[in-house]
């Protein structure tokens, strides 16, 4: 499946739904969808994005998933199972995280804090430390746990699965995933 530029333009802005799921025990947070994520309807779809690489790598999930032509019934039903949500700060599709500003992302934090008071995850791990330190005006914050939580769950900061992030390989990403998944007793050690 592809789209020309054209055709993904036209997804600008559009909202991509949570996957969250009754009994949620670990949700992660995206920046924001992107254009291939709004014109699939799948979080994380865009080829060469790394986070379902790494959720496999990591044994959160027991098989592949390919979520690049949308993602399919026993894929949602896969991670709605191993209670593995998936949420963005920002709602809005974008060609890249960047456009965004520090108000719609401050405005995401909020809008996440109210996500976790109606689910109520054990742990909230939020893909992309840059965005974070906006979001929750978090200017010295690292990855990993955070010492203050959010609404009652722990908080992670892992990192961004992008292809436009080179510092991660998917081994790194699937170790940190792994770490906020034990804690939130969806993978156990």
């Amino acid at each position: 499946m592809g789209f020309s530029r054209a055709e993904l333009e036209s997804y600008r802005d559009v909202e991509v739904p949570d996957l969250i799921g009754p009994g949620c025990r670990l949700l992660f947070v995206g920046i924001n969808p992107g254009l291939w994520t709004a014109a699939t309807g799948a979080h994380f779809a865009r080829p060469g994005n790394r986070f379902y690489p790494a959720l496999w790598r990591a044994g959160i999930v027991d098989r592949r998933i390919d979520p690049t032509a949308g993602m399919s019934d026993a894929d949602r039903e896969l991670l709605l199972a191993r209670s593995v949500g998936i949420t963005n700060l920002v709602a809005r599709a974008t060609a890249r995280a960047d456009e965004l500003t520090a108000d719609e992302l401050r405005a995401g934090g909020e809008r996440l804090r109210c996500i976790v008071r109606d689910v109520r995850p054990r742990v909230v791990a939020v893909a992309g430390i840059t965005a974070y330190r906006t979001a929750f005006g978090a200017r010295k914050a690292v990855k990993g746990r955070q010492p203050d939580g959010i609404e009652g769950a722990e908080l992670w900061v892992v990192p961004n699965p992008s292809g436009l992030n080179a510092h991660d390989t998917v081994d790194t990403l699937a170790e940190a995933y792994r770490a906020a998944a034990v804690e939130a007793g969806v993978v156990v050690t």
